[in-house]
């Protein structure tokens, strides 16, 4: 073989090398990549070119599939309770994809999961059609109902756990969204998103586990763990020497109580829970230091930027970096600090499970369309956040605050019930009003089976300032929530 043709040889034959490399590169190694691609018109024919599998609440499936009998998509999603339970599902749209659990389970609901290979050959052998997996929640759907339903006309948020295993209960936001609205791709599914979209009350918003606000007095229970775990107070009912009003350290500012009680003045811890003392829990703050409250804060979940319940919670914030004023003023829940109403909830959980704070999770288990379990969820540790017996000793407070105290809407007749308010600052100098928290937890004889975080904004209610409480507007809210769950 002469030069000339030798080279044109090696030349070609690095061609087709390379052609082959690609072709290796495109099929092995970027073909889930190209096949999940947004863009790929080929997936998305697949994912709607049969009936999706189902999520199911309570045994029943609270999404289901109908034909559009038009295009190349044949299927689109419908839902059972739309907007109720929109926080749970997400959505799965022909225009908008999906979003939460129909995101995260999209393989397994859409029948293109590797997990359902056995399945899809057995098919193929006898005949019939492909078909998607369930997702099966633990969702309880009288909680989440009472949930839904008791935030009302407000904004906000309910989230309720089990402090046992970490299950989540109930898990609500509104105003919400109905995703049958958008679930299609005709001119009226994409108007209905962008109506939804360019509304100022943001319904696709899941306040639950996508925004974080001020938590208010709720946080006073986490103080009171921090000032008994680091031994700054060892009993909690020895009077403290907290004045009030309470000057914040190195500043002129007094800060005064919204309760008008002789118990605050220099008031015991136990008192102060009860009666929601703000200078109390300022001067425990300042008396631990930044360091020892966020340590505590991040025990119980905070700072950690991956909650995933399997969907992603925002990072709820406990900042490292605070002056003696600002530090003091996270002991009441105000200043830098910011939280998710499922923080809230988990922190509240904690406590009530003697300190050792579960893992939350909603998906319960996956399963095959002939009703195989493929995924079964095992309950997790996440920390022992604090001792069991600092946690049973913020129990007998938040126990005490429901019987005597700010926390009486929560009681329930045969059953033991802890509590705690929370009113927090909103907007620039307080202009904005108030948002109203409360969190509580019922015990029976192997425990909390039960522990629930409320959150309302009431800008935009037509309330007045004076009519705003935690207590008042989120309290009825956590009660019913709760009884919902213990079927009382």
């Amino acid at each position: 073989m002469n030069k000339p043709v030798r080279h044109i040889s090696v030349f070609v034959g690095v061609l087709v090398l390379a052609l082959l490399v690609q072709a290796t590169l495109l099929q092995f190694v970027r073909g889930n990549e190209l096949s999940d691609n947004e863009h790929n018109r080929r997936t998305k024919i697949a994912t709607f070119s049969q009936p999706r599998g189902n999520i199911i609440v309570g045994g029943e499936a609270v999404t289901g599939s109908v034909e559009t009998n038009s295009g190349d998509l044949k299927y689109k999603r419908t839902y059972k309770d739309g907007e109720m339970y929109a926080p749970v599902t997400g959505y799965s749209s022909q225009i908008y994809l999906s979003s939460q659990l129909e995101s995260l389970n999209d393989k397994l609901l859409s029948g293109r999961d590797d997990k359902l290979l056995f399945q899809h050959t057995t098919d193929l052998l006898t005949g019939k059609k492909p078909r998607g997996g369930d997702v099966v929640t633990t969702i309880d759907p009288k909680a989440q109902k009472a949930a839904y339903e008791g935030l009302g006309k407000y904004k906000g948020a309910v989230v309720a756990l089990d402090p046992r295993t970490g299950k989540v209960l109930a898990l609500a936001s509104t105003p919400s969204y109905d995703p049958s609205v958008f679930a299609g791709d005709r001119t009226k599914d994409s108007d209905a998103w962008k109506k939804l979209e360019a509304d100022k009350n943001k319904p696709l918003l899941n306040r639950a586990l996508k925004d974080r606000y001020p938590p208010g007095s709720t946080f006073k229970i986490l103080t009171a763990a921090a000032a008994l775990e680091h031994g700054v107070v060892t009993d909690i009912n020895a009077k403290g020497d907290a004045p009030t009003p309470y000057k914040l350290p190195n500043t002129t500012t007094y800060v005064r109580n919204d309760v008008q009680t002789p118990d605050c003045d220099k008031g015991s811890l136990k008192s102060g829970l009860q009666w929601s003392c703000n200078n109390v829990f300022l001067d425990l703050a300042d008396k631990l230091g930044v360091d020892k409250m966020r340590e505590t804060a991040e025990k119980f979940g905070f700072n950690n930027p991956k909650v995933d319940i399997p969907v992603r919670a925002v990072e709820s914030i406990y900042p490292k970096k605070l002056d003696r004023p600002q530090t003091a003023l996270t002991g009441m829940g105000q200043g830098s600090l910011d939280s998710t109403p499922l923080q809230i909830a988990m922190m509240t959980a904690g406590l009530a499970n003697d300190g050792k704070l579960m893992k939350p999770y909603m998906v319960e288990e996956l399963r095959g369309p002939d009703l195989s379990v493929l995924e079964k969820h095992k309950p997790e540790v996440m920390e022992q956040a604090v001792s069991a017996d600092t946690a049973r000793k913020v129990q007998s407070m938040m126990e005490n605050t429901a019987q005597n105290g700010t926390g009486k809407k929560a009681l329930i007749d045969g059953v033991t019930v802890g509590a705690k308010t929370g009113t927090a600052q909103h907007g620039v100098n307080n202009e904005k009003l108030p948002y109203a928290w409360f969190v509580s937890y019922a015990k029976q004889g192997d425990g909390s089976p039960v522990a629930v975080a409320v959150f309302i904004d009431p800008e935009g209610s037509g309330i007045d300032r004076e009519e705003i409480s935690g207590g008042g507007l989120a309290g009825p809210i956590a009660k019913n929530v709760m009884q919902a769950v213990l079927k009382k």
